[in-house]
Order: C-alpha cells, then structure tokens, then sequence
C-alpha cells in the first residue's frame, strides 16, 4: 500500500521547508501519558502562539516578536539560514527575552488538568451578545481584550485573559473530556466546546460564561467543531461517519453530510465560507460544498483506496487533523504516516510533505506562512507554507522550551 497514486513520482513532490521547533523541557514523567499536545493555536491578531505542551501547562508566546526577531537574523552571525537557529528560551518567570514596555508577554498557565482543547477569542465592542437578559456584567470586555478558552480532562473550562495570564471564568457543566473549543469569529465572545459526552455547548462569555444552550445530536464522543467565517453555522464531526451542521441563529440542525467511511476528526472551513474540509480516519479529507451538501474533492492518504468495510477499520494512515490556510486556496493535513501534506484545492496529488513522528493537530498561523503542528512528545514543529517559502528564507529558528 503507498502513500501516493501510482501516477505520482514521491521524488517529484516538493519537501516543505522545516523553520524549527518548541521542545519540551525533558523530566522524569515525560514519557508517561498527558505530554501530548493535543492543539496549538494562533491568536486572530497574530499577537500570540498557544502551545499545550502537555502535564497540564499552557505556555503564552509572542509570536509576531519571534518571528521579527528571526527575520532580523537576531543571534544569526555565521547561521545556516538552510537549518533551524537555536534559541534557549526561559519560561516568562526567568526574565528571558523580557519584552520591552506595551509589548506582548509570554505567560506559563498551569491548568490544573492535562488540556484537550485551546482557541482564542477577541471582543468586538459593538458587537451585542445573543443572550437577550443581560442586566449586568462582571467583566467588561474591550476592543484590545484577548481571551484563551481552555477545555480539561476533567470536563471544565478554563478562561484566561491572554496579557496578564489571569484566570477570568471556570465553566463546570461537561461531565467528560472538553476535547475542542472554538469561538465564534464575529466578535460576540459566543464559545462552543465539543466534549467526550456526546454534546456542545454554547456559552456566552459576555454574559459571563452563561451556557445558553446544549446541542444533542451525537451519538458518541464529539471530537471537534468549527464555525463559519459569518458565525451563522457550525460544523461539529466525531466518533461516527456523519459531518453535522448546525444553524446557530436558531440552534438546530440543518443536515447531515454523509461520505466518510470512519470516525470524523477535524474540520474546518475556508476562509470564504465555501468550502468545508473534514478529516477522517477513513484515509481522506474530503472537501464539501456544504451548501449543496456534495463532495468536491477527496484528497486521499493511501492508495489504492480502502474499500468502504476496510476504511472503517484501523489502519496507518488515520488523518488526524486538517487545516484551511488563510489564502483559501491550500490545506494540511496530518496523519499516521509521519508526513505533513499541503494540498492545492485544485489538485488531488500533495504539493509538498514533510516528515513528522507522532503528529496530533495543526494550524496555520494568521498570514498563511507558517503551518504549526503538535506531536504526542509534547513538541511543536513549524514549516514554511510552501508558497511563502520566499518571504520566509530568514526565518529559521529552534527554540527550546
């Protein structure tokens, strides 16, 4: 079985430029289970990297600071630019890398529990929240407010202001693992957690934390959720073969999407609201008009393809996570294999691999550039997007963390 069409000469395929890593500082209970980085995310703003490094900690890092200080060729005399840099980074408390006065500070956020799921979310003043009976507010949320939602083992949330690393909210009403959080993009601070116990839930941090509603429609652990750029439905995909859509106006299901042949695990959609991408353990990410509920492109990871009985099995080639760059036209995708893989949506054959051991989850960083990737080590290893290769030839970098 291979990886590729037969069609398809491996050599031929482009290898996406490895810019480093975040390493995990080594101690003696690393190699036992709650090391793994099940999410990293990047703040809409670019402001920030979150890094679930596993044992419970969440460390806060100033990206856009990183990255202009590699491109500057910060420590770079007599660097290779074509291999990673290294750079010993000290957690925030060391006094390394002390940001100057108004710059982002990078915070180490002890979580209390091994964390499943991470996504920021920002505030758009004018943006009124859909609870109906607000009377008043414990927080008051500006315009420069970031927020971290973090979903536990233990079924909790946990809300932390990005700047000062504070702990603002603790939600309690999942009874099983929080496994994916993600934030409405309109600005309403409306957050959806998808958890273990079959259900989502959506809770109003502008009402200060309110769960305004419980959507029930699974039949099994529900691994991830996504919204639309607009905000108006969510996808949510888990242990099962149907892909849900959600009407979040109204709070019901619109429809399912049927073609995947294994559990769901990740979805996401362009950054136009057209397409939705979906990742399964079935060996495909399939790309859906979800208007019109038909495929538009099966991007496949084993060939010949399994048939259907044998799909729904377990196999090395489970996707594990996939990710919508923002120029709308590229996708990654991580799976069992040990390789990253960049797709065009006009192609059914990768634009480039790389290696990677272990991979968990992805996302592209705001601009498009950089793809991140979390590992079951703990680690996060970042590549050059394969069209930004150019603008990026200066910016390699390792970091131990």
């Amino acid at each position: 079985m291979a990886s590729f069409p037969d069609s398809v000469n491996e050599n031929d395929i482009g290898k996406a430029k490895f810019i480093g890593e975040l390493l995990v500082p080594v101690a003696p209970f690393d190699q036992k289970s709650g090391r793994e980085a099940w999410t990293v995310a990047f703040a809409p703003n670019g402001s920030y990297l979150a890094w679930s490094q596993g044992h419970r900690i969440v460390r806060l890092i100033p990206w856009s600071k990183c990255l202009k200080d590699f491109s500057m060729g910060h420590g770079g005399e007599g660097t290779n630019a074509s291999s990673p840099r290294r750079l010993s980074r000290q957690n925030s408390d060391g006094g390394a890398l002390i940001p100057a006065p108004g710059e982002p500070r990078e915070h180490t956020i002890d979580c209390g529990d091994i964390v499943w799921g991470l996504a920021f979310g920002s505030s758009v003043p004018e943006k009124q929240s859909r609870c109906v009976n607000i009377e008043w507010h414990r927080f008051k949320f500006g315009q420069d407010q970031l927020l971290l939602a973090t979903g536990l083992s233990n079924g909790r949330i946990k809300i932390w202001d990005v700047y000062t690393g504070k702990l603002l909210l603790n939600l309690m009403d999942h009874t099983d693992i929080v496994r994916d959080l993600t934030f409405a993009p309109d600005g309403s601070l409306m957050l959806v957690s998808a958890s273990r116990d079959k259900t989502l839930r959506v809770w109003d941090l502008k009402d200060d934390g309110n769960m305004v509603k419980v959507l029930r429609g699974h039949q099994n652990w529900v691994y991830c959720s996504a919204f639309s750029p607009d905000s108006s439905i969510l996808c949510s995909v888990g242990a099962g073969k149907a892909v849900f859509l959600w009407n979040m106006d109204k709070y019901t299901l619109i429809r399912k999407l049927e073609g995947h042949h294994n559990d769901v695990v990740s979805c996401e959609f362009s950054p136009d609201g057209a397409l939705l991408a979906t990742a399964s353990y079935d060996t495909r990410v399939i790309v859906w008009d979800h208007h019109k509920a038909t495929v538009l492109l099966e991007l496949g990871h084993l060939f010949p393809p399994p048939s259907p009985i044998f799909a729904g099995g377990a196999n090395d080639r489970w996707v594990r996570s996939v990710s919508f760059c923002p120029d709308g036209r590229h996708i990654a995708s991580i799976t069992d294999d040990k390789l990253v893989r960049f797709w065009s949506t006009e192609e059914r054959a990768p634009e480039a691999i790389a290696p990677l051991s272990n991979g968990l989850c992805c996302a592209f960083s705001p601009e498009g550039s950089v793809l991140a990737a979390g590992t079951r080590d703990g680690s996060v290893h970042f590549w050059a997007c394969p069209r930004s290769i150019a603008s990026l030839q200066h910016t390699a970098w390792r970091c131990a963390g």
